[in-house]
């Protein structure tokens, strides 16, 4: 539809110069006519041509051999507003943006700014305008209507690009070497129940999903942790849903699972395992947890653990997140998440059309909070800082040094 006005509008700036007012009016309205229902709307708002101008030009062509009317001289005919009123478009510019072209104390700072609120605002400041008026000089002044875009996520580190050049190094290497490489992190919880879900789904006609009339649960609501293990190399995925709580121990519990499932039987000769994931949260890179249960699993399986954190506000450039949550998100929009069970087979069933597979199971098992890591248990972690930013790059031995 954009990309439908946009030509035409260009095709009526092609030729509008060299038409005179009856010329204009029967090229509005052969368009008009060539689009159908609806085609007087569109063609208004592509030219510029009022709804009754191009309905005379529709019955001119109705007509078949009406005779030339009188052509207006140059310059006549009623001036447009911006003409009449030279200071209009500064009183809207003002209005649109208060904060930093205006005053700050304009009374539209604080409210929604329809078209019919800034055209009663004008009006009032003695520059008389309708609401559809405003609407087509914001559009000439290329303003649209826009929704807020999430991209924002705090103040840029300095060392963000070069940290963003180690991880790929980093992720390069291993891969080429085979050694696996796992883009891991929770996903936002979910609230078990009859709630309503993003997104919509087809159904039948008018027998929409019926869910609660409102979202605000009590802390004994059941909740869902799903945190995922993306593998960078096999395009895979493993989701390991907990019910208790989000903790660091959770978050290794959920990578050891993935070790077992599927980790070890793939990778079978590796010595190393190269993590990368978010600087805060469960895996956050100042959390002793995280390290204290990595220590652990790097005991027990005898594998180097690299940990190569994302710079802060750079989370979504996690390849958990739009190689893995998102095509979640988009199989279960629409869908009340009633039960854990719900949650895990619409998980486990989620493919993509480049081979996406999920392998999802349920963690039942307790993962209490405000667990204290002591000064003692942090000396047993085997951790080698890398040269570059050794608090967001790490790399975790086991205690017992393993043969070749």
């Amino acid at each position: 539809m954009k990309n439908e006005m946009r030509s035409l509008r260009q095709k009526f700036a092609c030729v509008w110069p060299l038409l005179d007012e009856r010329s204009r009016r029967l090229l509005a309205a052969s368009e008009a006519l060539a689009f159908g229902y609806g085609g007087v709307s569109r063609v208004r708002r592509a030219c510029g041509l009022s709804r009754k101008a191009i309905a005379k030009g529709i019955g001119e062509i109705a007509e078949g051999n009406s005779p030339p009317g009188r052509i207006r001289r140059a310059g006549a005919g009623r001036k447009r507003i911006v003409e009449r009123d030279p200071r209009l478009l500064a009183a809207l510019e003002r209005l649109i943006e208060p904060g930093t072209r205006g005053d700050p104390e304009s009374p539209l700072r604080w409210i929604c700014k329809s078209t019919r609120m800034l055209a009663a605002h004008l009006t009032r400041k003695k520059h008389p305008i309708s609401h559809e008026k405003v609407a087509q000089l914001l559009r000439a002044q290329n303003y649209s209507l826009q929704s807020t875009r999430k991209s924002k996520e705090g103040t840029d580190h300095p060392d963000r690009d070069a940290q963003f050049r180690h991880i790929n190094t980093q992720v390069k290497r291993a891969l080429a070497a085979g050694r696996p490489v796992i883009s891991v992190d929770t996903k936002k919880k979910e609230l078990l129940g009859n709630y309503a879900n993003g997104g919509q789904q087809w159904r039948p006609a008018k027998k929409p999903v019926l869910v609660n009339g409102h979202d605000f649960p009590s802390p004994e609501v059941p909740r869902a942790y799903p945190y995922g293990i993306y593998d960078l190399a096999r395009n895979t995925g493993f989701v390991n849903v907990g019910t208790d709580h989000d903790t660091g121990a959770f978050a290794v519990a959920s990578i050891r699972g993935w070790w077992r499932s599927e980790g070890r039987a793939l990778y079978a000769q590796a010595q190393e395992l190269l993590i990368t994931a978010d600087g805060g949260g469960s895996n956050g890179s100042r959390l002793r947890l995280w390290k204290v249960e990595l220590q652990k699993f790097a005991d027990e399986t005898g594998l180097a653990i690299t940990v190569c954190h994302f710079p802060p506000g750079t989370s979504k450039w996690n390849k958990v997140e739009h190689r893995l949550f998102s095509f979640i998100s988009s199989n279960w929009r629409g869908q009340p998440l009633r039960d854990y069970e719900t949650i895990v087979k619409l998980i486990a069933h989620t493919t993509t059309a480049k081979g996406l597979h999920i392998t999802c199971r349920l963690d039942r098992r307790k993962y209490p909070t405000g667990r204290k890591v002591t000064a003692a248990e942090i000396k047993r972690v085997h951790l080698h800082r890398h040269r570059f930013h050794g608090d967001w790059n790490y790399t975790i031995h086991p205690s017992t040094p393993q043969p070749s």
